[in-house]
């Protein structure tokens, strides 16, 4: 079988492991690719948003299916023109994908399906944001509803700060198009979990719930950013919590985005907050997160190849099996070059660390110099991946080969999993 992995980051790096561990005789391709996914598969220099390139390299290496990773080719159109080929795809069309493309879509449909989220607001002009801030009070969020590359969305403390991120967006074009329109949001309390569904339209598979860490610095301090790391299993996502979150948002959501001629084929991610009324949806995701697939796939039993095939091929999965995963643990934690979020230096030489047997190290924003020596070449650039029967001992090896890595100016967090270690010293 052949296969093309579309992207080049840690997720899709990650997705390439799987697939391989899935079934070692696969042939696969990426495009672009990293230095990372250059060990499991041939990386060909197409850019993942160049939709005319990449079918037509699809159609000439004639692979067996595709995979999208990232949500702007998505967004571009590149599931439908695959399928315009006939080329099996795992992957939202363009419609479908405005479930995360566009923040008032999604709620839209939300409100259709009486989906449980946050009360918003959507605005195109600083005075009736500002009105709609002044009338929701502090704390309050505010969020672009486009595609900001995890930058758009802005936890307020105060009605100032949320002026002034209402301002920046709309006045100033901080975040280009993805900040023309703005949703003032209602702040809600409690833990966040991200739960990933794998879809034929109809019939779903839920994967195990897994907690992301999107601010800069330890204890949830300073901005967010695509996610500084993650980890699973999280007590707190129970199975009766993935039942509940199956029935009251997965389930009508789908029905919902079939309803609007949009019908979801993919991975359907909902960040939820767990909140005193249950579980809301704070977003939706028209694919696999990063950096929760680092951490979740390590911990995947079951063929994640098959699924993808079944979804692809319009099988669909309804004779299949619900995921089977390993009883351990894994504690993943983001290296990240000086300047993240907002302006990530690149070019610094990396020297990695001898890889041991419970760590696996995912690459996302390296590439190779002229002298072909490994250097960064994004803003998140690494993922260590800790894996054992603990979850302190998963958090320790992450953490440790994190400290080991060499690159200059590099930034992580050594408290990923912080709410679980706090979890079970109260347990104890």
């Amino acid at each position: 079988m052949k296969a093309l992995i579309v992207g080049g980051g840690g997720r899709e790096h990650a997705l390439a492991w799987k697939l391989k561990r899935d079934d070692p005789t696969i042939e696969l391709l990426a495009a672009p690719g990293n230095p990372g996914i250059a060990e499991l598969a041939r990386c060909v220099a197409v850019s993942a948003t160049d939709v005319t390139r990449i079918v037509d390299l699809a159609a000439q290496e004639r692979v067996d299916l595709v995979v999208v990773g990232p949500e702007a080719p998505l967004a571009a159109g590149l599931a439908d023109a695959l399928c315009g080929r006939g080329i099996p795809v795992f992957g939202p069309s363009a419609a479908a994908a405005r479930i995360e493309t566009s923040k008032r879509f999604a709620k839209e449909v939300m409100a259709d399906a009486g989906v449980p989220t946050a009360r918003a607001s959507h605005h195109s002009e600083v005075d009736s944001a500002r009105r709609a801030v002044a009338d929701f009070g502090a704390p309050v969020v505010i969020k672009a509803t486009g595609l900001a590359s995890g930058k758009g969305v802005v936890v307020c403390e105060s009605v100032a700060q949320a002026y002034a991120a209402v301002d920046r967006m709309l006045r100033d074009g901080a975040l280009g198009d993805a900040g023309n329109e703005i949703l003032v949001e209602e702040f809600m309390e409690g833990e966040e979990l991200s739960l990933f569904a794998l879809t034929d339209g109809e019939g779903y598979l839920t994967m195990i719930p897994v907690q992301d860490h999107k601010r800069l610095f330890a204890g949830d301090a300073g901005p967010n950013t695509g996610g500084m790391g993650a980890y699973a299993p999280v007590a707190v996502g129970t199975d009766a919590l993935v039942r509940q979150a199956g029935a009251r948002i997965i389930e009508p959501t789908l029905a919902a985005l079939r309803e609007r001629g949009a019908s979801f084929s993919g991975l359907l991610y909902a960040g939820l907050m767990l909140t005193d009324e249950g579980p809301k949806v704070v977003e939706f995701n028209c694919r696999f997160g990063d950096p929760e697939t680092q951490a979740i796939l390590p911990l995947m039993r079951s063929s994640l190849l098959d699924a993808f095939v079944a979804v692809a091929s319009g099988d669909g999965l309804s004779g299949m099996d619900p995921f089977d995963w390993s009883e351990q643990f894994a504690v993943t934690t983001v290296l990240a070059a000086p300047g993240y979020p907002d302006a990530p230096a690149t070019g610094d030489r990396i020297t990695l660390p001898e890889q041991h047997g419970d760590v696996i190290v995912f690459h996302a924003g390296t590439s190779r110099d002229r002298d072909g020596a490994l250097v960064t070449a994004g803003g998140r650039v690494l993922a260590a991946t800790g894996v054992a029967a603990s979850f302190d001992v998963a958090q320790r090896a992450s953490v440790e080969y994190a400290e080991a890595v060499q690159f200059t100016g590099k930034q992580y967090r050594a408290d990923i999993g912080w709410r679980e270690s706090a979890r079970r010293a109260r347990a104890t």
